[in-house]
């Protein structure tokens, strides 16, 4: 039975995705999954705002880095991640990589682990964070609800819950109304009307 533990792989900065994607498919084609459940690059959903559209993108929380849930006991599996291209190596205890260092991987500590992870679970539980965060007065139009097509002013923003309270005006009063982040988008003011 494989007894898996979690170990830090170190990966050209930029090529993660690539990595992860060659793992997976050398795990199945060498019918490793029982040695190797799991591979995760730890990230976060953020929106970001391009040329006045709004953008969801993954920004990674340690570039550079792979976490690797895997039995190691079964050389073939070490032997398998070391060779992919890319990786420069497991972490080792002296945070260098294995592969020159000559060092045994560590596994992280199962408190390490558990903060890591639950940090990409709360992460998937919060769905999006804004990059580009509001201002407190700035315009915005509201694109979603009962109230899209109105343009208002922020009057208060609640970044824990990603809520604003915009100033709209309803029938020529002033009107507090309770928008999350994603129900705006920022009035560009600058005449580029593209």
């Amino acid at each position: 039975m494989a007894d898996p533990k979690w170990y830090v792989i170190r990966a050209v900065s930029g090529k993660e995705r690539k990595v992860r994607e060659y793992l997976e498919h050398e795990i199945k084609v060498n019918k490793l999954e029982d040695f190797v459940p799991q591979v995760i690059i730890p990230s976060e959903k953020v929106m970001e705002m391009r040329n006045g559209k709004k953008r969801v993108r993954e920004r990674q929380f340690f570039p550079g880095y792979i976490l690797v849930s895997a039995d190691l006991k079964n050389g073939e599996v070490l032997h398998m991640i070391n060779n992919v291209p890319n990786v420069i190596g497991f972490l080792s205890a002296k945070g260098t990589s294995t592969a020159r260092s000559q060092e045994p991987p560590v596994p992280l500590r199962e408190s390490e682990i558990n903060r890591i992870l639950g940090r990409v679970d709360e992460a998937d539980e919060e769905d999006i964070k804004m990059d580009t965060p509001y201002i407190v007065g700035e315009e915005v139009k509201v694109m979603d609800g009962p109230f899209s097509g109105f343009i208002g002013n922020i009057e208060e923003i609640f970044e824990e819950r990603r809520k604003l309270k915009v100033m709209v005006k309803i029938f020529g009063r002033n009107t507090p109304v309770e928008l999350n982040y994603m129900q705006v988008e920022k009035v560009d003011n600058s005449g580029n009307n593209g």
